[in-house]
C-alpha cells in the first residue's frame, strides 16, 4: 500500500491539534460550526486510532510511544495528555446535556434549507438525527472504552472523580442513543403495484422477467426476514402487514426518531424522549451510518472491555437484531436474480422514491459487504462488488479527469441533497441533508474489502483502486492556515468547483481518517498466504535440507570452525523456514533459497580443491 496509514494519522493528529488547541483549551467548530455531529467528528478524529490502532493508545502513558507524545505535544507529556483529553471529553458531553438531564442529538448547522433566502427554524435546528444518534454510539463507547484502561493508571483521588463524573455522562449518552436508534427504525411496506414497488421491482428485475414472477422470487429470497419481523417490538411503530403475496418492503434507519414511535421503557436516565416526526420510512444513508454504529456494540473491544452494562445490553441485542434484518435484507436485494448482472451492479442505484445517485450505489456497497461478510460470501462476488468501487471512482472523476460542465463533480460540491420528509412539521421550510464525502467513503469501502479477500490478486486490485482514492484525497487538503493537511478542498483537484475553504470540515476529516483506521487494520494482520509459494516453499526446503544432509555425511561440518559455523546457520535456516512455511511461504522460499546457495558455495570449493589436487 502507498497509504502508509501511520505517518498519515500521525500528521492528521498534529493538524487536529494545531487547529484545536489554543490558549489551553479546546476550540470548537470549524468550516460547518459548532453541533453536536461536528463536534463528536471532531473529537473522533484523535479517539479513533487511539481506541483502535494498537501502535497509537495513549490511555496507558507508560505504553504510549515517542511519536505519538511528540505530535500530541501542545496537550502535554505523556501523562497530561490523557487528563486534557478528559477535560475536554467532559465538556463536550455536557455541553450536549440540556438543564432536565436529558442529551441533546440535535442536527445544528449541518440542517440546511433547499430554498433560496430560506432558512431553518430554531426548533428545527434541535431536532434530532440519525447521524448523532450514531456519532454518539461510537464517541461514547471510544470515551467508556478510553476510560477504562486509563483509570488503571491513576493514582490521585480527584482525577478517579474526574473519570467516574465523565463515564456517567459518556454512558447516559450511549444509552439515549441507544434508545434513539431503536426508535428511529423503519419497516415500510407497499404493494407490487404502487409507484415503489414498482421502482423496486425495476431495480432488481435484472432478467427482464415477468412482475409476477419477480415479486414471488423477491419475497422467497426474503422469506425468513418478514417472519422475523415479528420479533421486533421495542420502539416498533406500527403493525406490519406483508402477509398479502402483493406486499413488498424496505427496512432500514429514518432520518430522526419517526413518527408516532412509542417511548422505550429502560432503567437508565436517558431523559425525555422526543415525539417522533421523520417519515416511518427508510433512507440509504441513515440508514449505513446506523448499521456502521451498532457494529461497535457488538464488536471485540467492546466486549473484552465489558463496556456496556446489563440494561444497555438488552438494548443493544434489540439493534442487533434490527442491523441483521437490514443486512440481510439490502444485501438479497442488491445482489438478488440468477442473472449475469446484479441490481448493484446496475449503477447508478435508483431508490423507491423515485431518487438515483451513484452516491446510492456507493452506499448499497456497504449493505451488500456486510451481507456477502456474514454468508460467507466467496472472493469472486467480493470482487464483484470491487468492481463497483473501480467504476464509481471511474464515474466520481476520482481515477478519471472531468471534463467542461461535468455533472460528476455535484457529488464532491455541493454533494447530494437528501430532503427530510417531516421536518417541517413544527414550522418552517422542510429540511434537507447534504452529504458530500464521496471521496472518503470509497477509501473506507475499498479497505474494507480488501482485508476481507483472501485472493492476493484481487485483494492487490482492490488495494490499488484505495491508494488511487487516496491519492485523490491528498490533493484534497487544506494547505494553508491552522486547518492545513485536514479537509476538505476541493477546487484544489476540480478546477469547476468554485467554493475555497479556509477553514476545516471534520466532517470530512473524520471519514478520511475512518478509512486510514481501516488501512491500518489491513496492515495488522498477516500477510495472505499462498498455496503455490508454500508448495514451492516444500519442494525448496527438501531439496536445501537433503543437500545439507549429504554435506554432514561428508564431513563438512567437521573441516574447520567456520565451516561449522556456516552450517550451524544453515540449520538454523532450515528450521525456521519449516516453522514459517504456513504463515510466510514466500519467507520460507528465501530462506530455501539462501540455504542453496551456501551449500552449492561447499561443493564448488570442494571441487576447485579437487582438481587443484
Amino acid at each position: 500500500m502507498r497509504i502508509q496509514p501511520r505517518q498519515q494519522l500521525l500528521e492528521i493528529w498534529a493538524a487536529t491539534v494545531r487547529a484545536s488547541w489554543r490558549d489551553d483549551r479546546w476550540h470548537w467548530g470549524g468550516r460547518d460550526g459548532s453541533n453536536s455531529i461536528s463536534d463528536a467528528e471532531q473529537l473522533l478524529c484523535l479517539l479513533l486510532p487511539a481506541t483502535r490502532v494498537p501502535t497509537f493508545k495513549i490511555d496507558n502513558p507508560n505504553e504510549s510511544a515517542s511519536e505519538m507524545i511528540r505530535v500530541l505535544r501542545p496537550l502535554g507529556n505523556a501523562t497530561q495528555i490523557p487528563r486534557v483529553l478528559i477535560r475536554v471529553l467532559t465538556e463536550y458531553f455536557t455541553k450536549y446535556t440540556d438543564e432536565s438531564g436529558t442529551p441533546v442529538f440535535s442536527g445544528g448547522s449541518y440542517f440546511e434549507v433547499h430554498h433560496t433566502g430560506a432558512s431553518p427554524t430554531g426548533d428545527q435546528k434541535r431536532l434530532d438525527i440519525v447521524d448523532s444518534f450514531a456519532m454518539s454510539v461510537t464517541l461514547s463507547l471510544a470515551t467508556v472504552g478510553f476510560l477504562k484502561v486509563f483509570r488503571k493508571t491513576v493514582t490521585r483521588s480527584e482525577t478517579h472523580q474526574e473519570i467516574d463524573r465523565l463515564e456517567q455522562l459518556a454512558s447516559l449518552r450511549l444509552s439515549a442513543a441507544m434508545v434513539g436508534l431503536l426508535r428511529s427504525f423503519s419497516v415500510y411496506p407497499f404493494d407490487a403495484d404502487s409507484p415503489e414497488g414498482q421502482a423496486l421491482i425495476r431495480t432488481v428485475n435484472q432478467g427482464q422477467l415477468p412482475e409476477r414472477q419477480v415479486v414471488a422470487q423477491l419475497r422467497s429470497a426474503l422469506e425468513q426476514t418478514m417472519a422475523s419481523f415479528r420479533e421486533i417490538t421495542i420502539g416498533s411503530a406500527q403493525v406490519l402487514e406483508l402477509d398479502p403475496t402483493d406486499r413488498l418492503f424496505e427496512c432500514g434507519w429514518s432520518w430522526g426518531v419517526v413518527k408516532d414511535a412509542p417511548p422505550i421503557e429502560t432503567g437508565e436516565p436517558v431523559g425525555e424522549q422526543p415525539k417522533g416526526l421523520a417519515q416511518d420510512a427508510p433512507y440509504l444513508y441513515f440508514t449505513v451510518i446506523a448499521l456502521d454504529a451498532i457494529e461497535d456494540l457488538f464488536s471485540e473491544r467492546t466486549r473484552i472491555l465489558g463496556l456496556l452494562n446489563e440494561e444497555q445490553q438488552r438494548l443493544a441485542r434489540a439493534l442487533q437484531l434490527r442491523w441483521e434484518l437490514t443486512r440481510t435484507y439490502w444485501a438479497k436485494v442488491a445482489t438478488f436474480g440468477d442473472g449475469p448482472r446484479w441490481p448493484l451492479e446496475d449503477i447508478p442505484w435508483r431508490t423507491t422514491d423515485q431518487e438515483s445517485s451513484d452516491y446510492f450505489t456507493l452506499l448499497v456497497t456497504s449493505l451488500a459487504v456486510k451481507g456477502l461478510v456474514n454468508d460467507r460470501g466467496s472472493d469472486a462476488e467480493l470482487s464483484r462488488v470491487g468492481a463497483v468501487l473501480s467504476e464509481l471512482a471511474n464515474r466520481a472523476r476520482i481515477t478519471r479527469r472531468t471534463y467542461e460542465h461535468d455533472p460528476a463533480l455535484d457529488l464532491h460540491s455541493p454533494g447530494v441533497r437528501i430532503q427530510l420528509v417531516g421536518s417541517d412539521q413544527l414550522g418552517g421550510p422542510q429540511l434537507s441533508w447534504v452529504v458530500s464525502d464521496f471521496s472518503a467513503l470509497l477509501l473506507q469501502r475499498a479497505a474494507v474489502i480488501a482485508r476481507l479477500l483472501s485472493d492476493a490478486r484481487h485483494r492487490d486490485d482492490v488495494l490499488d483502486l484505495a491508494d488511487r482514492a487516496w491519492d485523490h484525497l491528498l490533493l484534497r487538503r487544506l494547505a494553508e492556515g491552522p486547518g492545513r493537511s485536514l479537509w476538505d478542498q476541493p477546487d484544489r483537484v476540480f478546477d469547476q468547483v468554485d467554493f475555497h475553504y479556509t477553514e476545516p470540515s471534520w466532517y470530512h476529516t473524520e471519514r478520511v481518517v475512518h478509512g486510514l483506521v481501516n488501512s491500518a487494520d489491513i496492515l495488522a494482520r498477516p500477510p495472505l498466504r499462498s498455496e503455490r509459494l508454500a508448495a514451492m516453499a516444500r519442494d525448496l526446503l527438501s531439496e536445501a535440507e537433503h543437500l545439507y544432509d549429504m554435506e554432514l555425511l561428508s564431513g563438512t561440518a567437521e573441516a574447520n570452525p567456520r565451516l561449522r559455523e556456516s552450517m550451524y546457520n544453515v540449520r538454523v535456516s532450515l528450521r525456521r523456514g519449516r516453522e514459517i512455511i504456513q504463515d510466510k511461504p514466500g519467507v520460507s522460499m528465501a530462506l530455501a533459497l539462501d540455504v542453496l546457495l551456501t551449500l552449492d558455495e561447499f561443493e564448488a570449493a570442494r571441487r576447485d580443491v579437487t582438481e587443484a589436487g
